[in-house]
């Protein structure tokens, strides 16, 4: 995310995965970089539903014609439904840490708040073990926060 150019293929797929395990899906610098890079409200639906996202134009260029609105696809309906299985304590810095990153003064200083936001989840919850044991038990992990 922190280079000049990026560039992918088609088998390429990017994803925010953090939140899965029950902690943030900020983390490097993710909710820094990734709303400069792809727009804020995409940025937001690939951290918050654990969306997977394949390669595609961030936005059209000024020459291009605006695509119209459409009704919310059926799989956005989907991810507010799956927000329940998330940790609650992981959505809610997630969620902080895209609205801070608009004021954020640098990427270092962000990223330092981000890895406190993650350590904190870490250390004062048993997300990460949960998601562990689900994993293995080949079962949705229940967070408890």
């Amino acid at each position: 995310m922190a280079s000049d150019i990026r560039v992918a293929g088609v088998p390429a797929y990017f994803r925010a995965a953090g939140i899965n395990n029950g902690l943030t899906a900020s983390e490097l610098g993710l909710s820094y970089l990734l709303p400069r890079a792809i727009g804020s409200a995409r940025a937001a639906e690939i951290m918050l539903t654990v969306e997977m996202s394949t390669p595609r134009r961030p936005h059209a260029s000024p020459g291009e014609p605006r695509r119209r609105l459409r009704p919310a696809p059926r799989h956005l309906l989907r991810h507010r439904r799956a927000h329940h299985r998330f940790s609650q304590a992981g959505i809610e810095l997630t969620k902080r840490s895209l609205w801070a990153s608009l004021d954020a003064s640098s990427l270092e200083t962000h990223m330092d708040a981000e890895g406190l936001g993650q350590l904190f989840v870490r250390l004062t919850t048993k997300n990460f073990e949960e998601a562990v044991r689900a994993r293995r038990d080949k079962r949705p992990p229940e967070f408890t926060d």
